[in-house]
Order: structure tokens, then C-alpha cells, then sequence
């Protein structure tokens, strides 16, 4: 397999601009496609539109939470295998424990990670590292 990040498409779900601009930044100049989404309905969409090698993917959002989205990828066929990793505020471990009942891949705290611990884990789960 090869280790070259390049056409591999991440897809983005955060609503906070900011976070999501410095995290679009990073991972294009590691060399992956990225597509950024608000919310949970256009990340719902956009997982079936543009086919993702893997969805990052923020807990508390508006109109669809991250839970309600990677509940229903996980249930819909096109969307089932996709490497999904949350990357959240909560740090509860209960929340943790839901993200891993509804099939999460990585469960990441945004107050216990740097950015490079978030590119390091979507290389290991795309097979990159």
C-alpha cells in the first residue's frame, strides 16, 4: 500500500470556522483532498457525494449531531466502511463509550490532542503510516 497521502479525501465536520480553517490548512499540506462541512446534514450528503477515505467528524454540531451522523453512515451501505474518527470536546467517557457502541474508529478529545496527533492518527487509519 502505498504511503502517499495524495488523492486520499478527508472530509471535514466542524462547524467552528476557525478550527476547521487551521485543520484544511494542515491536511492539504500533507498532501490529502480535503472537503470541509458545517453540519451533520451536509456531512451526510457529502459522505455519499464525495465518497471520503475517511470522515473527521465533531461531536456537537448544529441540526444533525456527530452521534446521529455516524450512526446512520454506519447503517447505510455506501457509507458503512468508512473510517470515521471523532474528534470532540467531550471528554466524558460515557461519550467515548457511545462513539465506540455506534462503530467510531477514533475517538479523539480536542483538549488532549495537537493537530499532529490528529494527522498521525488519520495516516494509521488510512494505512499511511
Amino acid at each position: 500500500m502505498s504511503d502517499d497521502p495524495h488523492g486520499k479525501k478527508i472530509l471535514l465536520v466542524e462547524d467552528d470556522d476557525a478550527l476547521a480553517n487551521v485543520y484544511i490548512m494542515r491536511l492539504k499540506g500533507e498532501g490529502f483532498e480535503v472537503k470541509r462541512v458545517a453540519n451533520g446534514e451536509d456531512a451526510l450528503a457529502a459522505a455519499k457525494e464525495h465518497k471520503p477515505d475517511l470522515i473527521l467528524l465533531d461531536a456537537m454540531m448544529p441540526k444533525v449531531s456527530g452521534f446521529d451522523v455516524l450512526d446512520i453512515l454506519r447503517n447505510t451501505p455506501e457509507t458503512a466502511n468508512l473510517k470515521i474518527i471523532m474528534l470532540t470536546a467531550l471528554s466524558q467517557e460515557t461519550d467515548k463509550e457511545r462513539a465506540q457502541g455506534l462503530g467510531v474508529d477514533d475517538y479523539l478529545v480536542k483538549s488532549q490532542v495537537v493537530i499532529s496527533d490528529v494527522v498521525d492518527r488519520i495516516k494509521f487509519h488510512l494505512g499511511l503510516s
